[in-house]
């Protein structure tokens, strides 16, 4: 991507709108800055459904399985200590250190995702650099776009400002 550009909205159905015309116009919706929650943005914006939960389960369940099995190789084959006739391989002494560090693997899974998801940690981005993208968390809503090449750029800025954008301001990614 060459070139984006941040469109600034003081009505949100508006936004909405222009953004739908974007999209359908064949250029990238990159994001969209609003002081609230808008479910129709994330259908224009495409999101996918998150991959923290998967993360987890797959880290979380591998690792009690990985502390189960040390825990029964430990007891059962390396070094079988026979205490009152019990058996060696009673899976209920077992369960609590696998399912501990089955959570602490998926807390951790989950976290790294999340950062992984947000693309964090990212200490600058230069959206921020707009003037007055300080008001998308107050009154204003910002939709950025963006296009493949450089020669389309004047057309999405002329497509966004007959939607009724108040300010259209380039952005160097």
């Amino acid at each position: 991507m060459t070139g984006s550009l941040v469109a600034e909205f003081s009505n949100l159905d508006a936004m909405v709108k222009t953004a739908r015309q974007v999209r359908l116009s064949g250029y990238c919706v990159i994001d969209a800055l609003t002081p609230f929650p808008v479910p129709e943005v994330s259908d224009v914006l495409g999101e996918r459904p998150s991959r923290i939960r998967v993360a987890m389960f797959v880290a979380g369940f591998a690792t009690a399985a990985a502390g189960f099995g040390l825990q029964w190789y430990s007891a059962v084959v390396s070094y079988p200590f026979n205490v009152g006739g019990r058996p060696l391989d009673s899976w209920a002494v077992f369960l609590l250190v696998p399912f501990e560090v089955g959570m602490l693997a998926a807390a951790l899974a989950g976290f790294a995702a999340f950062l992984a998801g947000c693309g964090l940690p990212r200490l600058h981005h230069p959206v921020f650099d707009v003037a007055g993208i300080e008001r998308a968390t107050q009154d204003h809503f910002f939709l950025v776009a963006t296009t493949s090449a450089d020669t389309d750029l004047p057309e999405l800025r002329r497509l966004l400002e007959n939607a009724g954008a108040i300010a259209v301001t380039g952005v160097v990614p």
